[in-house]
């Protein structure tokens, strides 16, 4: 989808051609040839190039939005899958299935900067939204891996479910989403921890190639909100956490619920700053109300094991 939203852009494989839709009349405005069978499609930030790997024929085509037009082609691994654009532009990711590599492209010279070795057949592929970090699934053995993008070093690699495809990241990068093709399932990531908080049972051979979690913002615009008034800290933690309000909590209710709404914790707050034991709950994000006669605050905790 182009930044703006008023085209979409289709890779069809074995025509070796993209093909860009107007969203408007819902028709084909234009077809791009490029040199390989389209796979992965990936759009720059600032929404003036389409980068799209070339499966089979080992390359990444370059694409001015504008024009329409290839402008580039760049060599790179084996069977290229999943393509991701950093955020400023400046980098592209290319996952590549057959040789074990992720190759990142340097948009400048269009030209591979480095190549980093990956666990066994990358193919989905995404940014975080600072740039930092770039996830991959590993479909051959099951997992996702995280590369640190100013080392272009691996500095984890996480247990997922069976055959992981795609991966997408939440519009507030705290949340991974996988889909795991060989064991009907769906796992979500805490990219805080880099631990899977939960597996979602769906269909049968879950597939999702590219960023599948919508980033659009539509209706009302979002007001900022105010400054908290009640401090949770540490967060993350592994043991306790305190509890520290700006106005009078005495025999508020504290209702703490975790990432599927089950109510984990609910009890009366006695004074303004409190001490709660945390030392047996499983990792993951953690939801919290504290509310009294005259006021209600709400926020979210993370805890690491």
């Amino acid at each position: 989808m182009s930044i703006d939203g008023s085209k979409l852009y289709a890779g069809n494989y074995y025509d070796t051609v993209v093909s860009v839709i107007n969203t408007t009349t819902n028709s084909v405005s234009a077809t791009i040839p490029i040199h390989g069978f389209a796979a992965g499609l990936s759009v720059s930030s600032d929404g003036s190039k389409l980068y799209v790997s070339g499966d089979s024929y080992n390359t990444l085509s370059v694409i001015n939005t504008a024009s329409n037009t290839l402008i580039a082609t760049i060599p790179v691994g084996i069977y290229p899958e999943g393509v991701a654009v950093s955020p400023n532009g400046t980098k592209v990711y290319v996952a590549n299935y057959f040789d074990n590599t992720v190759k990142v492209i340097n948009t400048s010279t269009n030209s591979v900067s480095a190549t980093i070795a990956t666990p066994s057949e990358p193919y989905g592929i995404v940014v975080s939204l600072d740039g930092s970090k770039v996830y991959f699934t590993n479909n051959g053995d099951s997992s996702v891996s995280v590369i640190d993008t100013v080392s272009n070093t691996i500095i984890a690699t996480i247990a997922v479910g069976s055959s992981p495809s795609g991966i997408s990241i939440s519009p507030d990068g705290n949340m991974l989403y996988v889909t795991n093709d060989g064991d009907n399932s769906v796992s979500v990531i805490n990219t805080v921890t880099n631990i899977v908080i939960d597996t979602i049972p769906v269909g049968i051979g879950p597939v999702a190639f590219g960023n599948f979690i919508s980033t659009a913002t539509t209706g009302i615009p979002s007001i900022p909100p105010p400054t908290p008034s009640i401090l949770i800290y540490p967060n993350p933690t592994n043991s306790i956490i305190n509890i520290k309000a700006q106005w009078t909590i005495d025999n508020a209710q504290l209702t703490i619920t975790d990432v599927m709404g089950n109510e984990v914790y609910k009890g009366i707050l006695s004074n303004v700053n409190c001490q709660l034991s945390i030392v047996n709950w499983n990792a993951g994000i953690y939801f919290y109300e504290i509310r009294s006669n005259n006021s209600s605050e709400r926020g979210k905790f993370v805890v690491e094991r």
